[in-house]
């Protein structure tokens, strides 16, 4: 009996496989708990650090006149105010001014006698509180300086990022693939395409999406676009998946060079949140151009309430793209918006898993 020797990095042939059926379970549960660290790092930080509450105990304030007196850029801004409103310590007013609620103004005031800010300030010291305020004083993703190491999320000139290494380009597209396996079935389940006939899935990463979409569609073709290193490990995807004769990797730039123009559907899965509002126009005004007549862009991502005052697990998971990523989370209303100016219209938006929904985009003229 041959047993197979499994990959160098200890994973099994199994890990390679992108699962045809959804789970019994939702893991979103799961991704809370994983977070539960982030809500604690902004609750200190807000209190030890920029005595965030006493600057709203006279009066609500503007999100801009707040932002000024915090001394924040706009994305951090947003990522910190919408995380304590989701955590239900600040309210907007009617006029969309932010003002305390009864919890904070009864327990985050000094001169209250139920002051429990002194006891949070115990974890000001803690490395996660310390890395929160660096990342929101700078604005920038961890791993941007020079003296840091580099980071996995982000392509920039100048920035040394992880993806460029192919040990760390491995390691950190098969941390992703875990909750692309869960959430690519559901997407394929409820995405209509039995009328597409070529899928583009830009910067499609390990190509679990494609797998998915294809094994349901069985007239469908896909092409991942991709870093060559990130295609080294959906080549191995593509082998296992069942479809390979249907899957093609093109290894790419999504903001350099042109995207494929015979796509009946333009996919962005998890891939808008990592940029700022800037690149993300630039995405999508040259997936636009790509798109044919008649054709479709899907965003698949996590939205936002379109508020910005949660849901609490978009709203930690918002915080956590920001440290490290140039981007954070979007609600459907800003994508909506951003989409207007690109020149295409939203249609309708499917709930997936994993927090996860799918954004439909036409053409404004289709």
């Amino acid at each position: 009996m041959n047993a197979e020797l499994p990959p160098k990095d200890g994973r099994g042939r199994s890990e390679l496989v992108a699962p045809a059926e959804p789970p019994e379970l939702d893991p979103a549960p799961l991704f809370e708990l994983f977070r539960g660290n982030i809500s604690t790092e902004v609750l200190v930080a807000a209190v030890a650090h920029w005595r965030l509450f006493a600057l709203l105990d006279k009066s609500p304030l503007s999100w801009h006149d707040l932002r000024r007196q915090l001394g924040l850029a706009e994305r951090p801004m947003h990522v910190l105010t919408t995380a304590l409103r989701a955590l239900g310590l600040l309210d907007a007013t009617a006029e969309g001014s932010l003002q305390l609620t009864k919890l904070a103004r009864c327990h985050l005031l000094t001169e209250s006698p139920y002051y429990v800010g002194d006891y949070f300030s115990l974890a000001a010291q803690s490395p996660g509180v310390i890395e929160m305020i660096e990342r929101l004083r700078t604005n920038k993703p961890k791993g941007s300086q020079p003296d840091e190491s580099g980071v996995g999320f982000i392509y920039r000139e100048g920035v040394k990022s992880a993806m460029e290494d192919p040990t760390g380009a491995r390691a950190f597209t098969l941390a992703l693939a875990g909750r692309a396996k869960n959430v690519a079935p559901v997407l394929a389940g409820v995405l209509p395409l039995s009328q597409a006939a070529v899928l583009v899935d830009v910067a499609g990463g390990t190509g679990i999406y494609s797998i998915a979409l294809l094994r349901r569609n069985p007239l469908l073709r896909a092409i991942v676009l991709d870093r060559p290193e990130v295609l080294r490990v959906a080549e191995e995807f593509r082998i296992e998946s069942g479809v390979a004769d249907r899957l093609e990797l093109r290894a790419g730039d999504m903001f350099a060079g042109d995207l494929p123009r015979d796509a009946d559907v333009l996919l962005l899965s998890n891939v808008l949140h990592d940029w700022d509002e800037r690149e993300c126009l630039t995405l999508l005004a040259r997936c636009r151009e790509a798109m044919r007549p008649g054709a479709r862009l899907v965003i698949h991502d996590v939205f936002l309430d379109d508020a910005l005052d949660g849901p609490l697990p978009i709203a930690l998971y918002s915080v956590a793209l920001f440290t490290v990523t140039e981007g954070r989370a979007y609600s459907v209303a800003e994508y909506s918006a951003m989409l207007s100016k690109s020149g295409m219209r939203p249609l309708q938006v499917l709930p997936t898993a994993a927090h996860c929904a799918a954004l439909i985009a036409v053409k404004a003229e289709d």
